[in-house]
């Protein structure tokens, strides 16, 4: 599912502020992108956004605000390593130039605002930032997920009435079924006598074979869990139950369809596979 969130504070000395942004997707499928300052705590951003994020494809970036720090001051560290390297590059290359401080003050991160680095900050004070951006996201997922159930439920009522077709259509079709075959018995013995109990028993064996009211009592009941998923809203989501039920219910279809032998119930199967199909669409993308 897709949101937005935000949130702002203090890390240390510096403030920070965090943006999540979720685009649909079958799994959770993170992507953090941190200053270098808060770099080393990667890993528990990620296991943060695990916690809160269960299924989507979930950017996390994170800024420090250094329009409030004073003054600026250099990574001394970072500038050694860059003299390091670069002398090791003139002694293989055989560079006479001398090195030029000002040619390294202008390398990435050497030169920084005075208030960047949040020394004295904590994993827990950004996890805080953290969690309030993943808040502010789930707030809006979850308004998006109230107008999506809104539509599965359309669909549901869809496939609700194809069934009830079906049920109502399926006795019609099996006497419609019999007296066809006896119709065609009789006129294939051209009166020639007709044992009665062999033809009421392959007549018995055919309504059988046709009969779909498992199939619907199956599929009703999935369709009923189906539903109470969507009312209920676990809290470890919806989406891989839903998934699973309507797995089950294709299943149902696809037997249905098989064993129809009849055009007007075949009609309402292709109905209910395309509602089933716009429903597993929107299905992989809750959480």
């Amino acid at each position: 599912m897709t949101g937005f969130g935000t949130a702002e504070g203090a890390v240390g000395g510096a403030r920070v502020t965090v943006e999540v942004r979720s685009v649909n997707h079958r799994f959770f499928n993170p992507s953090i992108k941190l200053p270098n300052a808060l770099a080393r705590w990667e890993v528990e951003v990620r296991e943060a956004l695990r916690r809160g994020i269960g299924r989507g494809a979930v950017t996390l970036s994170a800024r420090i605000d250094h329009t409030a720090a004073s003054g600026v001051g250099i990574d001394e560290h970072r500038l050694g390593e860059y003299v390091t390297r670069l002398r090791e590059l003139q002694q293989r290359f055989g560079f006479s130039e001398p090195l030029d401080l000002a040619t390294v003050l202008r390398l990435p991160e050497v030169v920084v605002s005075g208030g960047a680095e949040p020394a004295a900050g904590t994993v827990e004070e950004l996890l805080a930032v953290v969690d309030r951006a993943v808040a502010a996201l789930t707030a809006m997922r979850g308004a998006e997920g109230e107008r999506l159930a809104e539509y599965l439920v359309e669909r549901l009522e869809n496939v609700g009435s194809a069934l009830d077709r079906i049920a109502e259509r399926a006795p019609k079709r099996l006497v419609e079924q019999r007296d066809r075959l006896r119709a065609s018995v009789r006129e294939i013995a051209a009166g020639v006598s007709v044992d009665d109990a062999r033809l009421e028993q392959e007549i018995a064996i055919l309504a059988d074979r046709l009969d779909v009211s498992e199939e619907l009592s199956r599929f009703r009941a999935h369709l009923a869990a189906f539903r109470d998923t969507l009312r209920a809203g676990p809290e470890d989501g919806v989406g891989k139950r839903l998934g699973f039920l309507l797995q089950e219910m294709l299943r149902e279809a696809n037997t249905t369809g098989s064993k129809a032998n009849d055009a007007v119930v075949v009609g309402d199967v292709v109905l209910i596979k395309e509602e089933l199909e716009r429903t597993r669409e929107q299905v992989e993308n809750l959480e």
